[in-house]
């Protein structure tokens, strides 16, 4: 009898090991999913649409949840890039500002007017520049797979028209938790204020900030004329490009196919927030735009020459960055941009 359990019990034990590996695979019951806000945003939306083509794809295997407002690091975007590395987080869409302070080459795209037009961003993200940038995060332990954009960050404000860096002058703005931002408000005459988005609605509403500046999909669906913002620049200073990563470790306890799935998910999902973010903002459709008027808010449109005297004032802080970022770098996307006026 004994003998009989004996040989019952290596037999089981076989069985296991003659199993597919897909079968002894253990899947996390989730795998969790930052983002700074929610699918009232195209940034929000493009992670809904990322969680659901996997879990589709998959059959189930790979289950996304989605953390809204970055609540996996207690609303603290700034934190967001070393919780991934941590394993505190599996999947992010992250914002390159929000990443520049562990990420130093990330604060390119925060140069102060580097990128006059879509197509500089493009040039950008989709040519050389993007592929060094996507190395770089390699070697600092996450997994890049594709890109979204969160958009172009116009200036509004609940005082006065903006025109001019003299109409920025002793104005309270509500700035990202990156150095470059304070220092270019800075330069322009204002006051920034490093703030959490989370904190700066309630900010804004109670007048302790002045203004702040985000894309219009930010503006209408934060519904911020509710609190103030009154009046809107359109000045194209800054663009936000975001990027889809995955954990090391997570990425690699999946199956090359599973990659391939959940990379090909990401790049849809990157399309489509693109599509979303630059929807009724470009010629002949500017429907978004008319969205923000029709609200009672005033929306400035800058001539060439009223845009040239930000782009002289905040050149300082371009060069001083430059250096910082890395003069190779930002020479390669200088070049990209001025070939794509040549396109």
């Amino acid at each position: 009898m004994k003998r009989r359990n004996l040989l019952l019990m290596l037999s089981a034990a076989a069985l296991a090991f003659a199993l597919p590996a897909a079968a002894q695979d253990k899947y996390q019951a989730e795998y969790r999913l930052s983002t700074v806000v929610g699918t009232a945003f195209p940034w929000g939306k493009g992670g809904e649409i990322w969680a659901n083509l996997v879990r589709e794809r998959t059959n189930g295997k790979i289950n996304i949840k989605m953390y809204p407002g970055v609540s996996l690091v207690a609303g603290d975007q700034t934190r967001e890039f070393t919780a991934i590395r941590q394993g505190v987080i599996d999947l992010a869409i992250g914002s390159t500002i929000n990443w520049s302070p562990q990420i130093k080459e990330l604060n390119l795209f925060s140069l102060p007017f580097l990128m006059p037009d879509y197509a500089a961003i493009d040039a950008l993200t989709q040519g050389e520049v993007g592929k060094d940038i996507f190395r770089i995060l390699e070697k600092n332990g996450v997994v890049p797979l594709a890109w979204g954009e969160n958009g172009y960050r116009e200036v509004t404000n609940s005082k006065r028209p903006i025109r001019s860096p003299a109409d920025m002058k002793g104005l309270k703005f509500r700035v990202v938790g990156s150095p470059i931002f304070n220092e270019t408000f800075t330069a322009m005459g204002a006051n920034p204020t490093q703030m959490s988005w989370a904190d700066a609605q309630p900010a804004l509403a109670s007048g302790a900030v002045d203004g702040q500046e985000n894309p219009l999909t930010m503006f209408n669906a934060a519904k911020l004329h509710t609190v103030g913002q009154k009046n809107v620049t359109l000045w194209g200073y800054v663009a936000d490009p975001l990027i889809f990563v995955a954990n090391k470790e997570v990425w690699e306890s999946w199956s090359p196919a599973e990659r391939k799935i959940v990379k090909d998910a990401a790049v849809e999902a990157g399309q489509q927030i693109i599509q979303m973010a630059r929807k009724g903002l470009i010629a002949p459709d500017l429907s978004t735009i008319s969205d923000v008027e029709k609200l009672g808010v005033n929306v400035v449109k800058l001539s060439a020459g009223e845009r040239e005297a930000f782009v002289k004032t905040t050149r300082p802080v371009y060069q001083k960055w430059s250096k910082s970022i890395g003069p190779d770098l930002v020479g390669k996307a200088e070049k990209a941009v001025a070939a794509r006026r040549k396109s």
